[in-house]
């Protein structure tokens, strides 16, 4: 009987712990508080970008130029002549063949290549070597693949000087062929 009143005794006490003392589940916490503003507005979205025009490329922008315009910026260099010579002097040949890349690259100019003397001789002799300088630069042109519609040659002899000094310095200075842009095709 001691065993039956200890498994009453253990019966009843588990009988009481899971009835009469019963804990009610604890309420669900309080929901968390909303975050805290920031002590510093957030930053402004950028301005909007004003709108720009579209690049124009070099070739564009050449194209809207006028002759004169063209002429001033100076894409064509001269050439230079020894006395009474019209054969181009080896230094002058990587001249001609910038001249010819940028006339290959800009196909709108047409250029007129001008022959020019010093002083010294006759006006009909000076013209005659002017064109003879002018014809050789043309041809060496045409010959680096620059079309020949768009050159053309003139003569001034001793007409057109840059230097007006009786020397030698100056005299070299005006024995030459100039590249004027005088004219856009297309």
């Amino acid at each position: 009987m001691k065993k039956l009143a200890l498994v009453m005794a253990v019966a009843g006490a588990a009988a009481l712990l899971s009835s009469g003392c019963g804990k009610k589940a604890p309420p669900p916490p309080p929901p968390a508080p909303p975050p805290a503003a920031p002590a510093t507005p957030p930053p402004a979205p950028p301005p909007a970008r004003p709108e720009v025009a579209p690049q124009v490329d070099e070739y564009g922008r050449i194209k809207a130029m006028s002759t004169d315009e063209i002429d001033r910026l100076g894409l064509l260099a001269e050439i230079r002549f020894d006395f009474d010579r019209y054969d181009i002097r080896e230094a002058d040949r990587p001249v001609l063949n910038k001249n010819a890349e940028v006339l290959k690259k800009f196909d709108f100019l047409v250029v007129t290549v001008e022959g020019h003397c010093d002083e010294r001789g006759t006006v009909e002799y000076n013209l005659a070597l002017g064109e003879r300088r002018s014809k050789v630069a043309y041809d060496y042109l045409v010959s680096l693949g620059v079309p020949a519609s768009r050159l053309k040659t003139v003569s001034y002899g001793k007409e057109v000087q840059v230097c007006q000094e009786a020397s030698e310095d100056c005299w070299a200075r005006n024995r030459r062929a100039k590249f004027s842009v005088s004219g856009k095709v297309r």
